[in-house]
């Protein structure tokens, strides 16, 4: 697995692949294996989890890497402008066709097109895409002949198609036709350990070059690690590109990043989840887990790391309190006073 990390991060424009939590890399195991082959991708994941960066692993791991990555909103596709913009048309082709305009199948060709909120396709549309993945094979608008559609698809969703499916409101046979293989990236709250590496990355990403030395202040760490990301990794980003342009130090600071504190951030886990994951024990469990790391947090910066004084504070043994800070991987030593070596 470390091999494979280290080949995403030699690939073109990996450079961004970051990520060793067990559920990043579960999901990511097969990646090479997908890429040699040549049938569809069907990716699916939470708004900004990464699912264009890894349909770009797709495509730079495949023998297509030397060819067009082209990536396309299915939102943004009318169905008046659908076959125009994925065929093309030829000049003269209807009244404002001066000229001939290759369409992303033809701009895609030998390489990869990249269909982005699949479900976004009108019924229409659909239809369009499921005669291209079958035959093979388009024509250009006013053309007269056919050509052949050399290209990978690799398409992403948030939404559950197979629920879609069920409901009518996407076609079965398009998504069989899509799914040949499927990976479904974790959200970033089902891959905390992955907070501090990302974090870090985007600093080194963002940073001017006048500003060298910027880091997070530790209660801004903290704060990091306990807020529930619903964004995911694109809010991540967004915060850092905040916090290191509004803070007037080289710390970064909590309000600079413009995320919800311990006490803002306590409340009810989002409904948005997988129906299997909506049961009242899971849904318990993830309140409790949520108050605890909350909890845990702001205990460590009332009593500065000191992990004797919150354990007194809290009514615990110092022992049995240090195992839930480890279980939420919380360091006492981030909150410590500055230049101190050890409150404790």
């Amino acid at each position: 697995m470390e091999r494979l990390i280290e080949r995403l991060r030699d690939a073109k424009a990996l450079a961004k692949v970051v990520g060793e939590s067990p559920t990043f890399l579960k999901a990511i195991q097969q990646l090479p294996e997908v890429s040699k082959a040549e049938a569809t991708v069907l990716i699916t994941g939470e708004t900004g989890t990464g699912k264009e960066l890894l349909a770009r692993a797709i495509h730079y791991l495949s023998p297509r890497a030397r060819f067009p990555f082209v990536p396309v909103n299915c939102g943004s596709l009318p169905d008046t402008l659908l076959e125009t913009e994925l065929f093309g048309h030829e000049r003269g082709a209807f009244t404002d066709a001066h000229t001939q305009r290759r369409g992303l199948i033809a701009q895609a060709e030998k390489g990869t097109l990249f269909l982005d909120e699949i479900e976004a396709l009108s019924a229409k549309a659909q239809v369009t895409l499921l005669r291209v993945l079958q035959d093979k094979r388009f024509r250009a608008v006013g053309s007269s002949h056919e050509q052949q559609a050399d290209v990978r698809i690799v398409a992403a969703t948030n939404a559950p198609l197979d629920q879609l499916v069920q409901t009518g409101s996407f076609r079965a046979d398009l998504f069989y036709r899509l799914n040949v293989f499927s990976i479904t990236l974790p959200p970033l709250r089902d891959r905390r350990e992955d907070i501090i590496p990302l974090v870090n990355h985007f600093l080194k990403k963002h940073t001017p070059a006048d500003r060298i030395g910027l880091q997070i202040a530790p209660a801004a760490q903290q704060a990091l690690l306990a807020y529930d990301w619903p964004g995911n990794v694109r809010e991540l980003e967004n915060a850092l590109i905040r916090g290191l342009n509004l803070c007037a130090s080289l710390k970064i600071e909590i309000a600079d990043l413009g995320i919800p504190t311990v006490a803002e951030n306590y409340q009810t886990p989002s409904l948005t989840l997988a129906p299997e994951s909506r049961s009242f024990k899971r849904m318990k469990e993830k309140m409790i887990e949520k108050f605890e790391r909350d909890y845990l947090t702001r205990l460590m910066h009332e009593h500065q790391g000191n992990v004797s004084h919150a354990a007194l504070a809290a009514g615990k043994e110092r022992r049995e309190l240090g195992k839930m800070l480890k279980k939420y991987r919380i360091d006492p030593k981030l909150f410590y006073p500055t230049d101190s070596a050890s409150p404790s």
